[in-house]
């Protein structure tokens, strides 16, 4: 079934802008329940029955949705994957973007967030998350305007090397304090407040990661010219 531009598109992004209101809708319902509005105070990991592993298999229950979606919109394997992305990094965004109204956290890009719990805590300020959702769903436009062309439109081998070694060292950010105290346990790991957030390597996986975005441009440039 041949899909048209709305149901490749629009329709992604609107089930993924309604994705990140449910998203918040929970977090406030869960955030309110525990007196956790702002994620970032003394014990932000506290142990509630149940809550912590059903909170992990809402994620992946996420991720799951995600690349369904992506899945049915994409024509090929690279389309499936771009949109994905892009429904991604819709989600994340609007996600914070209802947040605030509801719950009136995040006061400002720079508060600190608790990103996700698989396989460790990630923490970050609101802006870091942002600004990977935003390469998402340029790569994710970009990849699947000729996702069947010839030749494809897509990054090279190198080209995705930069970006996993990126994406390796903003995982490594996010993670880098829970890493530190992994030695001391899980409750170590659950109590965990970061207090330094590793800008300048952050900025410059970010700039790793963006190699995918830049190129695919580029090949669509050429391809126009």
């Amino acid at each position: 079934m041949q899909l048209n531009f709305a149901q490749r598109w629009i329709a992604p992004s609107i089930f993924a802008a309604a994705m990140g209101y449910l998203e918040a809708a929970v977090v406030f319902y869960l955030r309110t329940m525990v007196g956790r509005l702002d994620p970032y105070q003394p014990a932000p990991l506290p142990k509630f029955a149940g809550l912590a592993s059903a909170e992990i298999l809402r994620e992946a229950a996420t991720l799951l949705m995600i690349t369904t979606v992506g899945c049915m919109a994409g024509k090929t394997w690279r389309g499936k994957l771009g949109i994905s992305l892009m429904v991604f990094g819709i989600w994340d965004i609007t996600y914070y973007i209802f947040l605030w109204p509801l719950t009136g956290w995040p006061s400002s890009l720079f508060s600190w967030d608790i990103l996700f719990l698989i396989p460790l805590p990630w923490w970050g300020p609101v802006w870091a998350p942002v600004s990977i959702a935003m390469l998402m769903i340029f790569f994710g436009l970009l990849a699947t305007i000729l996702e069947q062309g010839e030749p494809p439109i897509w990054p090279d081998k190198w080209t995705a090397m930069v970006s996993a070694v990126g994406m390796a060292i903003a995982l490594y950010v996010f993670m880098a304090d829970a890493i530190a105290n992994t030695k001391f346990g899980a409750d170590a790991i659950r109590q965990t407040l970061p207090v330094h957030f590793q800008t300048p390597l952050f900025v410059c996986a970010l700039l790793l990661m963006s190699a995918p975005v830049l190129q695919v441009g580029r090949q669509l440039a050429t391809r126009y010219r």
